[in-house]
Parts: C-alpha cells; structure tokens; sequence
C-alpha cells in the first residue's frame, strides 16, 4: 500500500486524503444524531414519537400482574434508542390500566402502543395489569411495587390519582408516572398531562364549520365520568365552535345564528349502550356532529351517528362524530369527521424514557409535570396521513380491516367539504402554538389556559361567557 502511495502525484495524494476526511466526518455526523441522548429535563418535549404497529391483544387480569411479552412488531423506521437501560435499572416496566381498560380503541389502548413500542426499544419486558373496579388500583399498584422489579410503573387515568400517591408514599423508592393526574410534589412520581383543550379547540373550529356549512342547528359532546380533566376537553371544543362560527360568518359572508351546543355526560367510560343513547337524544335537537369524549362509551356515539345517516339513504355524515384520543377515523370511515389526537403514546413512551435517563445519573429529577400541547406533539387534529399508522389499534383488538377501502372512503368523505375549512383549522393550529390570546366572545384562549385545573365553576362560567346552556 505504501508503494502505490509513494507512485501517486501530490494532487491526487491530497485528493484521497480530503475524500476520506469527507467520509469519516460524515459517519461521525451521522453516529452523533443517532446516538447523542436527548435532553429531558425540562418539563415539555419536542419530538412526536411515531409508532405504526401490527400486535395482539392479549388479555389481562386485575390485581395480579401478568407478564406480556412483546409481540411481534412493525415499526416505521426509526433512529437507534438514544437511552441504554443502565445496570443499576430494573429490567421491566408495568402499565396499569384504568376500568375502560384495553381494547377502547382510544384511550388505553393508545397507553399500551407506547408502552410497547418502549418495551421494544429499550429491551425492557411489558407487563400489563388491568383493572376491573376502582377498588382494584391499590392492590394492583402495591403488588408491583412490592416487587422492586419495575423500572418505573405506570397508571393510566385520572381515577388512579389518590392510589398513586398513596402507593409513591409507602415505596419512595419506585419509580411511578401517571397519565392525566396533577401529582406535582412528589419526586418519585412523573404526571404526564396533555393540553386537551389546544386539541378541542381545533375540532371545535371544525364542528362549527361544518355545522353551518350543512345548515345544521346545533352541534353536540357526550362525555364520560364527569371530572376536571374532561372540562378541558368542553372548554377547548366550545371556544372552538365559536371561533369557526365568526371564520365561517367572515368567510361567507352569511349572516348565521349561533349553534345550539350540546352537552351530556353519561358517567362512564366503558358503556357505549349509554353513549349511544346520549347521541340519538342530541341528534334528535338537531346535532350534526357530535363529539366523543367518552372512551369505550363513545363508540355507541360511532353507531348512533352511522345509523342516523345511513336512514337518511347517506352512506357518509352528516351527522358526523368526532374521535378521540387516537386516529379513530376509520372505525365509521365516513361517518367520522376527524379526531382530537391526545397522544398518550409519547407520553408513556417519554416516561419510560425519562425513567431510564434518571437511573443513568443523565438528569437529576425524575418527578414533576410534562404537560404535552400542539407545540411538542402532544395533541393533534387527525390527517388523512395518520390512517396508517392508527389502523394499527383496529389489528391489535382483532379487527379485520381493508385499509385501501377505509383510507379511499375517508379522503372521498373530506373532500365533500370545501377545503378552505380544513385549511382554516390548519391556521388555527399553527396560531395557538404562538399567539393564544385569540379572542372569541370576550373570552381569549390564554384565559383558559390560565384557568386550568378547571372546577366546575369554572367550566359554568366559561359555558355562560361562550352562551352553552350550563344545565
């Protein structure tokens, strides 16, 4: 080698010298974003984890943990893990699941898809503990962490907001986050909280719009258990229709009336029977779309609109309903306008994360808040774009789906609507990120921000301001 070198002329020696500097400098760029580890410390994030899977649902049991191991997944591609499960950290990570449990096609089953996808990436084994009354979330917390087998457990919901607490007391040592409760004070415990009301806000611009734009008279919301965190999807979603109200009025040129806005909550999660019959009774007062706020109860509202549109001979909305928490497009492609996206996926995903980064000693403060908005990803408006990615929920509860045909009828059901709303929400989304002291009806976004954690005060003043019957 040395002999070939010594025979090149001093401009082509140079030239090689440059070509490998260029290689290995790139190879050093590129190992450098892939590995470096991220900062976490703070208490928002910036990066939207994207997880597209096919999996199976296996079934759990209250009180005991069962041990899940990871099915087989598909992935979009994505860059190596930048955290290492460290020696000193424990091998598994637990989810406990609220009384909606899995298969909801929202809520917990968006909690399992990060935990999962966690689980894969970091090498850590699942183990998954559903509960089956409220009575069931001491036990099964205590048993998991009794063990000291967990790298950190997790609590989805707010119900479980008092048996975390307690639980973080009696084992300091565990590590705990909890998705939708306010545990601000404890160091041990992570509470992982969403901007909802950015989300509803966004599919409240969009339910305005469309409600006039098919001359409908009202539109509509069925909620679940009524508690503070449910109020600030109402909050978003009314001050919502009221700002697409005045684009629409601007827009058109029409002179409109104000829609008559619904509101029911059935007082649980997992009944779609009640949630079906909250929708008819605001179908009936003229309700065009409807908003599921409601978990498993909300796919009663799903049937409930479906059957309304098909007896009119339409085989799309109107009426529509509006998803929740995932991508619930396709569940009633056609039926469905679109959905508020609370990705409780990277939450749960960051959490673990996180969990991984403090037994590593690369950040000092495991507990506090992260709250997760428009601006890190958090919350979203659905897109035509995310069906892939949350046709993986309907493969994992069983479901068989022919996803070209969901997609196609989804797209068609979009277009029927003229593009400007769609594009009109788009800026709204990209305005509250910057600028939420968008007034409508004397009432600035920012002025609910700051009213969070909303009581049930607050919400009736906030329904009296935007003219929503307080009940």
């Amino acid at each position: 080698m040395s002999k070939v070198i010594r025979g090149l002329s001093s401009s082509a020696y140079i030239g090689i010298i440059i070509i490998v500097a260029i290689i290995v400098g790139a190879i050093a760029y590129y190992a450098g974003t892939m590995a470096a580890p991220k900062t976490v410390s703070t208490t928002t994030i910036t990066q939207t984890t994207t997880i597209t899977q096919t999996v199976t649902v296996t079934q759990t049991v209250a009180t005991t943990p069962t041990t899940t191991t990871t099915p087989t997944q598909t992935t979009s591609p994505s860059p190596t893990p930048t955290v290492t499960v460290p020696p000193n950290a424990p091998k598994k990570i637990a989810v406990v699941y609220d009384i909606g449990g899995r298969g909801d096609l929202s809520f917990n089953d968006m909690a399992y898809l990060g935990a999962s996808k966690a689980s894969k990436d970091f090498g850590l084994e699942l183990v998954e503990v559903q509960s089956k009354t409220e009575a069931d979330y001491l036990p099964n917390l205590r048993s998991l962490a009794r063990s000291g087998d967990y790298a950190v457990i997790i609590a989805v919901g707010f119900l479980m907001t008092d048996a975390v607490k307690q639980v973080a007391d009696e084992y300091p040592n565990q590590l705990f986050a909890i998705i939708d409760g306010y545990i601000p004070d404890k160091p041990n415990v992570l509470s992982v909280l969403f901007k909802e009301h950015e989300g509803s806000a966004l599919v409240g611009a969009l339910a305005g719009m469309v409600a006039h734009y098919y001359k409908c008279p009202a539109v509509g919301v069925v909620l679940g258990m009524e508690i503070p965190v449910l109020y600030k999807f109402e909050a978003g979603y009314y001050w919502g229709i009221r700002y697409g109200e005045e684009v629409y009025k601007q827009h058109t040129g029409e002179d409109i009336k104000p829609l008559n806005i619904l509101w029911t909550y059935t007082g649980a999660f997992n009944d779609p029977a009640k949630g079906k019959t909250a929708t008819e009774a605001q179908l009936a007062q003229g309700a065009c779309v409807v908003y599921n706020v409601a978990g498993a109860t909300g796919l009663g509202i799903f049937e409930a609109v479906e059957e309304a549109a098909k007896a009119k001979g339409r085989d799309m909305g109107p009426p529509f309903a509006i998803g929740v928490d995932s991508d619930q497009d396709w569940i009633k492609p056609g039926f469905i306008l679109a959905s508020m996206e609370k990705r409780v996926d990277v939450g749960v995903y960051t959490a673990v994360e996180r969990a991984l980064l403090y037994y590593a000693g690369k950040i000092d403060k495991f507990g506090g808040i992260l709250e997760l908005g428009l601006k890190e990803g958090g919350v979203a408006i659905s897109k035509v774009e995310d069906l892939e990615t949350f046709l993986a929920i309907a493969e994992q509860a069983g479901k068989q789906i022919n996803k070209t045909e969901i997609i196609e009828k989804v797209k068609k059901m979009r277009s029927e609507i003229p593009q400007w709303i769609w594009q009109e929400v788009d800026k709204l989304a990209e305005t509250l990120k910057t600028n939420p002291d968008v007034e409508v009806m004397g009432l600035k976004f920012s002025q609910i921000e700051k009213m969070i954690p909303l009581d049930a005060n607050e919400i009736k003043q906030i329904r009296e301001q935007l003219g929503v019957p307080t009940g």
